[in-house]
């Protein structure tokens, strides 16, 4: 960042991801940097967000695997302080089989997102707008249950920073998933239900991201389009969460099942 003579703060995207670089190195909470990077609206800090994610690939020697949507609900999007869904990238080493385990000390705090995840079999550019439901379902391989693990650095809720969320790369930090499968369900009314050690703890549907989960990825394309980019085919889509965010506070074994379609296990570490 640097500092105009009017002292409005001009953004420097890759000073701003070295800092988050170094953030998630020391375990510092997540703080909202908004102002501090200088960022003047959702464009900034996707270019953030590009340049940290490049910074990971780079010292991890990985490449990208697909994408996360989250803030599909209006509830939530309220509560964050933006008027849409946002993205983040998924890279190839934080992909993980059903059965996984992880521990809660590798992360600042844990999170959990119970989502379905779709394969796309060819890319989706963004042809006119925003492409529709039947335009997806022709481009997408196969579905899967599956779970987001995201890392909001013990984040306060009251204060969180949009435009901070989305540079720092929308706190994916990872992904586990269930077997893919087609055909499948209809997916708006699918039913998901998670449970902790064997006991049911929530139960949501499909039609809680956006109406449809294939509408994520149809506002996922429109989004990639406006940056130049577009998904392509074996990119992995997590749609977004189906129920709320669990933060595991203790050793224990989530499932999450989709009716029709399968399971995705997670057991969680101290």
């Amino acid at each position: 960042m640097t500092q105009s003579g009017g002292g409005i703060v001009q953004l420097d995207k890759v000073k701003a991801a070295e800092i988050l670089v170094s953030e998630h190195r020391t375990g510092l909470r997540f703080r909202p940097l908004g102002e501090a990077f200088g960022l003047r609206g959702a464009e900034d800090a996707y270019d953030v967000q590009d340049e940290y994610v490049r910074l990971q690939m780079q010292a991890r020697s990985v490449g990208a695997a697909g994408y996360k949507i989250g803030l599909t609900t209006k509830r939530m999007q309220e509560m964050c302080g933006i008027d849409s869904p946002i993205a983040g990238a998924v890279l190839q080493d934080r992909i993980h089989k059903s059965g996984a385990s992880v521990r809660t000390s590798a992360y600042g705090r844990l999170g959990l997102e119970f989502e379905i995840a779709v394969r796309m079999a060819r890319g989706l550019p963004d042809r006119a707008g925003v492409p529709g439901l039947a335009d997806v379902a022709a481009a997408v391989d196969a579905v899967a249950p599956a779970i987001e693990l995201i890392d909001d650095r013990g984040a306060d809720y009251g204060r969180l920073d949009a435009l901070s969320l989305i540079a720092d790369n929308s706190w994916n930090a990872g992904i586990v998933l269930g077997e893919f499968a087609r055909p499948w369900p209809e997916l708006a009314a699918i039913e998901g239900v998670v449970t902790l050690d064997g006991g049911i703890i929530d139960r949501g549907f499909g039609s809680a991201v956006l109406g449809h989960p294939f509408n994520a990825v149809a506002w996922l394309a429109g989004h990639l389009g406006r940056t130049g980019k577009e998904l392509r085919s074996g990119d992995i889509v997590m749609t977004g969460n189906t129920v709320t965010t669990k933060f595991p506070d203790r050793p224990s074994v989530y499932r999450f099942e989709l009716t029709g379609l399968g399971s995705v296990d997670l057991s969680v570490a101290s």
